[in-house]
């Protein structure tokens, strides 16, 4: 049930990211989530979007260095320590977050999580067991 994740290695300069936005929505590709982080000389975009191989097709035919990974996207109430409750459980099931970042779904009073695992199976698998809601693509 993973979502597929791309991560593009962009020139921290101004316009780039205005430059690939605009590219993907020219091909009529939807962004559903997107998350940058930086350093001072690049950054990665994260994106997943509603059809990750014509979006990695167009971002390679730009000639931007990128990777496909999957990850585990989950919902929480939205309210405090609902995403605490989550954590503790993963964490007290050895799960190692790498990073993770939130999105807005207009649906109900869910938030919904993004997190990059070291294992996404019994990731999937402890949510599920918990009765945590894990998204699907």
């Amino acid at each position: 049930m993973a979502v597929k994740q791309i991560s593009v290695y962009i020139e921290n300069k101004r316009g780039t990211l205005s430059d690939i936005t605009d590219l993907l929505a020219r091909e009529g590709i939807d962004l559903r989530s997107l998350c940058i982080a930086d350093t001072k000389d690049f950054g990665i975009l994260r994106l997943i979007v509603d059809d990750t191989e014509k979006a990695a097709q167009i971002i390679k035919e730009a000639g931007h260095t990128f990777n496909v990974r999957e990850v585990v996207c989950f919902k929480v109430p939205n309210e405090a320590g609902g995403l605490a409750r989550v954590l503790r459980i993963l964490d007290g099931n050895g799960i190692n977050i790498e990073y993770m970042y939130a999105f807005v779904a207009i649906e109900g009073k869910h938030a919904r999580i993004v997190a990059r695992v070291d294992d996404n199976e019994k990731t999937e698998a402890l949510l599920i067991e918990n009765r945590i809601q894990v998204v699907s693509e």
